[in-house]
């Protein structure tokens, strides 16, 4: 797919987050309980989005005085940026999955939970390095 061609398919993915009664409009409707299972997986995002954007507040607002402020910041940052990177995986990837059991193709596939488990581990070793060593 070209540039201009991807830039379109994300448009159009992106419309589908407002509008998921026009999902329905293609291919037939699935068993119900894979649409169900689809809405759990995509609650289960949303708890995880939750669970990281608390964290980096916790982060930035509890450990004032463990931590200097910059490395405060880029944990909390880093957290919060998780939880958004996750929300917006969340309503995409659900997306993608209920138009593909419609059309009766192939689930999607994504790299996002390895890069986002990736980036939590490398998170949890710098927090355990600072509660080691402390950056006080």
């Amino acid at each position: 797919m070209s540039g201009i061609g991807r830039v379109r398919a994300a448009r159009e993915s992106v419309g589908l987050w407002f509008a998921p009664a026009r999902v329905q409009e293609e291919g037939t409707t699935p068993d119900y309980r894979f649409s169900l299972a689809n809405e759990r997986t995509f609650l289960a995002w949303i708890r995880t989005a939750l669970a990281l954007i608390g964290g980096g507040f916790a982060v930035d607002q509890f450990l004032t005085d463990h931590l200097t402020r910059w490395v405060r910041v880029l944990l909390a940052l880093a957290l919060l940026a998780g939880g958004v990177a996750c929300t917006l995986r969340a309503i995409n990837h659900w997306i993608r999955c209920e138009r593909a059991m419609r059309r009766g193709a192939n689930l999607p596939v994504s790299r996002f939970p390895a890069v986002m488990a990736a980036l939590i581990a490398v998170i949890a070793v710098v927090m355990v390095a600072v509660a080691l060593f402390g950056w006080a």
